[in-house]
């Protein structure tokens, strides 16, 4: 067993599959205190830093030593350059894979993991008083130490993960090569992961009987997963996405299109509004996986007897927990609100995909 360190954990989705494969975080540090906790609940031997990771720096480098750590696995914010943000470069936060160079220099781990988005690897920062590209800095500072693979940028789609979600992943190991697994042949789809739940219908307004025996699959759905249950939505947003056929947006409706409580019609694009493809890997998560107005948040539906399509709500956090390859006996802790969890898992990586990348080295 590896002991390892996970800075910027969040609530811990990627380390979710980690102990059965021989690497045991003991030491994470989580600048917030509400995903801290999360963490703290879901691995109780784990020695959790709360806290700005520039103040706590010295602690979490103690800590890691002391507990041997040769393994460190890093997630950096990315709301800077994240191309569902505003892409403000000049973002102090995307300068946090400072503090995470420092942690290698100071631990000297046998393995790295960095995760983040594609624009990590051009991101210019000033490291020890040099300007360059992540990735150029990486390769100058420990490529004479560290085996770093060669391909930095992958898609979770091409590795059985039932979502496209691009990421950039740089792996550095001292005594192996370390490189992505071999992409699968096939995609794995939203109808193979979430085709066998039953349907269910949005809360309108808050009501869960705005459909006819709605609350009957309701019942049924919390009984599969406390998780599976639908949100509410307005009457105007589920109205549109009755008349949209799967995969479609509604902004292609002719009648039944975006409009605003004044009946003017809402502006936007054809990635919102939209329904997600059965037979496809399901687009990119996000943070904003909760509204209907969002990028492709919808799901997929079934076409009814007359004409409408079924499911005109978001996918509940049981079905998005599915589409991310989260077990369905991860442990939420008690009094976690339903909107934090979609925050939390958009934030993420899929766990199995962390799993299989580590297990080419394990």
């Amino acid at each position: 067993m590896v002991n390892a360190i996970s800075l910027f954990s969040n609530v811990g989705i990627g380390e979710i599959f980690l102990k059965k494969i021989g690497v045991n975080v003991v030491v994470a540090n989580e600048l917030k205190e509400d995903r801290g906790k999360f963490f703290q609940s879901i691995y109780p031997d784990c020695e959790m830093i709360i806290g700005n990771i520039n103040d706590k720096y010295q602690e979490i480098i103690k800590k890691a030593k002391q507990k041997k750590c040769d393994f460190l696995i890093a997630t950096p914010p990315c709301q800077g350059m994240s191309v569902a943000g505003k892409r403000n470069l000049k973002d102090e936060r995307n300068q946090l894979i400072i503090p995470v160079l420092d942690a290698i220099k100071s631990l000297e781990p046998e393995y790295v993991l960095i995760e983040n988005v594609p624009q990590l690897i051009k991101l210019k920062i000033n490291f020890n008083g040099v300007e360059d590209t992540v990735e150029n800095i990486i390769r100058k500072e420990f490529g004479e130490i560290y085996n770093i693979n060669k391909e930095k940028i992958l898609d979770t789609k091409d590795f059985g993960i039932p979502q496209t979600r691009k990421r950039a992943i740089i792996l550095m190991a001292k005594n192996k090569n370390w490189e992505f697994p071999r992409k699968l042949e096939k995609y794995v789809t939203v109808r193979e992961t979430i085709g066998d739940l039953p349907s269910v219908e949005a809360l309108v307004d808050g009501n869960p009987e705005y459909f006819s025996g709605n609350l009957k699959k309701i019942e049924i759905c919390k009984k599969i997963n406390k998780w599976h249950r639908p949100k509410s939505h307005v009457k105007r947003h589920v109205e549109i996405m009755r008349h949209t056929p799967t995969g479609k947006s509604a902004f292609e409706n002719k009648v039944y299109y975006p409009k605003k409580e004044n009946g003017e019609k809402v502006k936007g694009y054809n990635t919102t509004y939209k329904r997600m493809e059965w037979d496809k890997p399901a687009p990119t998560i996000t943070m904003a996986n909760g509204a209907i107005s969002s990028q492709c948040n919808v799901h997929p539906g079934r076409k009814l007897q007359n004409g409408e399509y079924s499911d005109a709500r978001v996918l509940t956090v049981y079905e998005i927990m599915k589409l991310f390859t989260i077990p369905d006996d991860w442990c939420i802790p008690e009094g976690v609100s339903e909107n934090f969890l979609r925050q939390v898992i958009g934030e993420g990586i899929p766990p199995l995909l962390i799993k299989k990348i580590v297990e080419e080295v394990m």
